[in-house]
């Protein structure tokens, strides 16, 4: 990189060999993880229109399906993307071997073991609930071990590299590993029950601060930054280019890591969280379209001269698309988070799209240009069928407009259907299953988009097999360099330039701009107790309220019912006073939610008879005609579990929620006295009902909600 600053002396060159071998480990684990996860987010897609898809299973059903759908396309396809093509150029950017073979496999397996471990876990109901961090501790403290394996490797191999400068992409790697390890370790932080079952050290409002400080970050230090890395490698590597502007690289790549961690927020405006709060989430995400478009605008303008190369190369088709929708997502994003934007498109499918865009355009077409690229080179040979990749071109970008303008449609429809008024001053939708029913053709236009983009992959797929036949691998590439120790810097290095041959103070500069965001935000929410002002008739929730609310996070239930009533007038008149963060301090994990499949759940209780909420699970439709809902029989055949009833409480009790002294000894009585009062109300209006079903447990859970306070 800029070799003019550099000088050599004429050394004796080393030689060494790349290991391509754990590439091409990843790659297989890219593909098979993306089509099991697409295959997963089209039944899902499917079941909200046709829910007797689940066949009224448990583990087919869509809210234990939803976290494994996400978890599945950003941590198994994504991340394994990720890996691959950081092994693949990492190497070559420092000229060396990674600095062990042994590290790299133990990523690997680790890895794909931490997959298979939420693809088990997930459809069993075991969940956390917070959004794109479901595993339980147990693999949550797997992720950090691989991470932490993962990082070692990657900075023992910069450290003993042949080329003295790191390029740009080696910055974006170490921000992405430093930013998803404070993120994870801090939003993970739980106490055990059991094996499968934890509560989050944080409640209420400041757990949703930290799940959407580390929720949006997630997307912008895992999907984001590591595959801006990922294009400033093979974008001039596939287009025979140099970067446009190595200038604008140091702009774009210092600015976005210290302005995304500040932008969390601005998934939770209008809600319970301090104003100062969002505001702050406003403010740096409006700020983010500078650096975001400066690093689209730095990978467009590379290809400055290659157009009609661009025409004729289905490789820089797939990145020139995967570039122009991280520009138009990063645009996106922070219009979203401006209020008056948030307060039509908040809960809906708009976001959805958003979400989608992003990790179908970006994530994905990046991902299919890089291996299109990368494989033919590690098999020597050619791509088996460019009229085969161009197909898969057409296909996948006709899918994801397919996916994107009706869902589009879908989401502005909700969310001005959820306002409209009559002019007379009364809701012109009352029944919020209005709004359901109008989006539902876009539903399905919805899923036959992703279906036109799964076919798109099994097209890559076979396309990629059949190259790989036609060549013979290279495990271990030879490869020469001169010495780190013969190169020597010229009088006068600039500043930035002499930060890019020092790991270490590079490593330390970008822990201190990653971490201040969030420093900022998180500890005067957690220290200063006024910005959760108390209220002094929310009680911990009961025995019996406690197991309701740990099914109702097993089921998934956040994922289609936000509990956070927003203050506008058309919230309040659909769904009672809205919410006041002292009414979420006992909420170990937070359930507000980010999408309406169906309305918000936070005044329910009391607004029904015991036995609407009996029908309504058993059989959704005889209580709501024409709704989409999933029917829940299990709950009415399987028994709670009350032997870790007095372990909940202890666990409850340290993290601060006042139950009455050794009150777990007597939890069992007060569970059962209040089964038997709702089951008594049950069987007198002529419903079967018995004690010990775990929908009695979660008939009384949503019987609670928002009745701690009343409002005339």
């Amino acid at each position: 990189m800029n070799p003019e600053n550099t000088h050599y002396e004429q050394p004796q060159l080393e030689k060494f060999e790349y290991d391509n071998t754990i590439v091409l480990k990843f790659f297989f684990a890219t593909v098979i993880f993306g089509i099991i996860g697409m295959l997963v987010g089209l039944i899902i897609a499917i079941e909200l229109y046709y829910p007797d898809l689940s066949l009224s299973l448990p583990f087919l059903s869509f809210g234990r399906l939803r976290p494994l759908h996400t978890n599945a396309v950003i941590f198994a396809f994504v991340g394994n993307c990720i890996f691959a093509g950081v092994y693949y150029s990492l190497q070559r950017l420092c000229k060396t071997r990674m600095f062990s073979d042994l590290l790299s496999n133990i990523h690997f397996w680790g890895w794909q073991l931490i997959i298979l471990g939420a693809a088990i876990t997930y459809p069993l109901g075991i969940t956390t609930s917070k959004e794109y961090a479901e595993l339980e501790w147990p693999l949550d403290i797997a992720v950090a071990i691989v991470w932490i394996v993962f990082g070692i490797n990657m900075f023992a191999t910069i450290i003993k590299r042949r080329e003295r400068h790191m390029y740009v992409a080696i910055w974006f790697y170490i921000a992405s590993w430093v930013a998803v390890t404070v993120l994870h370790v801090f939003n993970s932080l739980a106490i055990p029950v059991s094996l499968f079952k934890s509560y989050s050290v944080y409640a209420g409002v400041q757990d949703a601060l930290v799940q959407w400080w580390y929720g949006h970050n997630a997307v912008a230090f895992f999907l984001t930054t590591p595959y801006l890395g990922l294009m400033y490698y093979y974008l001039p590597k596939a287009a025979d280019r140099p970067v446009y502007s190595y200038r604008l690289s140091i702009i774009h790549f210092w600015a976005l890591v210290f302005l995304y961690i500040w932008a969390g927020p601005h998934h939770l405006l209008y809600s319970s969280l301090p104003d100062w709060a969002q505001s702050l989430g406003t403010v740096f995400s409006v700020m983010l379209i500078a650096p975001s478009w400066g690093g689209m605008l730095n990978g467009l303008l590379t290809l400055r001269g290659a157009w009609d190369k661009v025409r004729e190369d289905p490789i820089l088709k797939f990145m020139v698309v995967a570039v122009t929708a991280y520009g138009m997502s990063t645009l996106e994003g922070p219009i979203l988070s401006i209020k008056s934007v948030n307060a039509l498109s908040h809960f809906t499918d708009w976001t959805i799209t958003h979400a989608h865009v992003g990790a179908l355009g970006w994530n994905g077409f990046l991902t299919f240009g890089i291996f299109y690229w990368l494989i033919p080179r590690m098999f020597r040979t050619v791509l088996f069928s460019k009229k085969m990749a161009n197909a898969h071109f057409w296909i996948g970008f006709i899918g994801i407009l397919v996916y994107a303008v009706p869902l589009y449609w879908a989401g502005i429809t909700q969310g001005l259907m959820w306002q409209q008024f009559t002019p007379e001053g009364a809701m012109q939708y009352p029944n919020f299953l209005e709004t359901v029913t109008k989006i539902v053709p876009m539903y399905v236009l919805r899923s036959v988009g992703g279906l036109l983009y799964l076919t798109g992959i099994i097209l890559f797929f076979y396309n990629i097999i059949r190259t790989m036949m036609q060549g013979q691998f290279v495990k271990n590439e030879s490869a020469q360099a001169a010495p780190l120790a013969t190169q020597y810097n010229v009088k006068g290095e600039k500043r930035h330039r002499w930060l890019e041959r020092k790991p270490i103070p590079f490593l330390i500069a970008t822990i201190i701009v990653v971490v201040i965001g969030g420093a900022v935000e998180i500890i005067p929410m957690i220290i200063i107790k006024s910005n959760v002002p108390t209220i002094t008739s929310v009680q911990p929730y009961s025995p019996l309220e406690l197991l309701g609310r740990d099914i109702y996070v097993r089921e998934g239930c956040y994922t289609c019912h936000s509990q956070l009533i927003r203050p506008f007038r058309h919230e309040t008149e659909r769904y009672g006073e809205y919410s006041k963060s002292g009414e979420y301090v006992y909420d170990h994990p937070f359930q507000w939610g980010s999408k309406r499949t169906g309305p918000d759940l936070h005044r329910v209780g009391g607004k029904y008879p015991n036995g609407w909420h009996f029908n309504h699970m058993k059989e959704p439709e005889s209580v709501s005609p024409g709704s989409i809902m999933p029917k829940y029989p299990w709950l009415y055949s399987d028994n709670y579990d009350v032997s870790l009833l007095s372990k909940k409480i202890e666990v409850m009790k340290i993290l601060g929620v006042p139950y009455p002294k050794n009150y777990e000894d007597r939890a069992l009585q007060d569970l059962k006295t209040q089964a038997e009062f709702i089951t008594n109300d049950l069987n007198s209006a002529g419903f079967d009902a018995k004690p010990d079903k775990e929908i009695i447990a979660l008939i009384a859970y949503l019987q609670r909600l928002g009745t701690d306070i009343k409002v005339k």
